[in-house]
C-alpha cells in the first residue's frame, strides 16, 4: 500500500468511527449541547462534513455536484457557529447522508489528485501559502480524528457506550469500571 492509500485508509477509520458514535441515538440526544460551548454530536459530523467539503473541494478548485446543505461563506458571516450544529429544518438523517455525499465527493478528489498537487485553502487568506494534497490530507485526518474523539466522550457521556471504532468493540466486558474511577477520584482528592 503507498503512502496516499494509507493515508486515506486512516482518514476513513476516523470518519467510520465518527458515524458509530451517532448511531442509534435520538434527535434530541444528537442535538442537546454537551458542553458549555454548546458541542453536541450531529454538530460534529456537519462541522466535519463542511471542513472535507472546503479541503477538497474549493481548495483544488473542485465543486461538489450538490451543494446543499453545505454552509456558504456568507452564513459564516451572520453566525460563526453556523456549521456545528442542526437547524431546525435538518435531521440526523439529513446531516449523516451529506457528510457521506461530501466523503465521496472528497474520494474522488484524493483518488484523481498526486500527493503533491497544489491549491491554497480561501479561507487562509489571499497571502497563505500553498498546500498540497499530502497537507491537506494530513490536516483534515488530524481535524477528523480530533472530532471523533469528542464525539466519543460525548457518546459516553450519553449513554456510556465508549469503544475505540464503535461502542464496545476494544473495551474489556468484565472491567469493574466504576472501582476503577472511585480509585482515580480518590487518587485525585489527595491533591485537593
Amino acid at each position: 500500500m503507498d503512502l496516499k492509500d494509507r493515508m486515506h485508509e486512516y482518514l476513513d477509520h476516523e470518519r467510520e468511527s465518527l458515524f458509530a458514535k451517532v448511531d442509534g441515538l435520538s434527535e434530541r440526544d444528537l442535538r442537546l449541547p454537551r458542553t458549555p460551548t454548546g458541542t453536541n454530536l450531529l454538530g460534529i459530523v456537519k462541522h466535519c462534513a463542511n471542513v472535507e467539503f472546503g479541503y477538497f473541494g474549493p481548495t483544488f478548485g473542485r465543486m461538489i455536484d450538490d451543494p446543499s446543505g453545505l454552509q456558504e461563506p456568507e452564513d459564516f458571516e451572520t453566525d460563526p457557529q453556523a456549521d456545528w450544529y442542526a437547524t431546525a429544518t435538518e435531521t440526523a438523517d439529513d446531516i449523516v447522508a451529506l457528510y457521506r455525499r461530501v466523503i465521496t465527493f472528497a474520494d474522488r478528489t484524493i483518488a484523481e489528485l498526486d500527493l503533491d498537487a497544489t491549491g491554497r485553502v480561501p479561507w487562509w487568506g489571499p497571502d497563505a501559502p500553498e498546500v498540497t494534497l499530502g497537507h491537506v490530507l494530513t490536516h483534515v485526518h488530524a481535524d477528523v480524528a480530533r472530532h471523533a474523539g469528542q464525539a466519543d466522550i460525548l457518546r459516553e457521556r450519553i449513554d456510556g457506550a465508549a469503544g475505540w471504532w464503535s461502542p464496545g468493540d476494544n473495551l474489556p466486558d468484565d472491567y469493574d469500571f466504576p472501582a476503577y474511577v472511585d480509585r482515580l477520584t480518590a487518587l485525585a482528592e489527595q491533591f485537593t
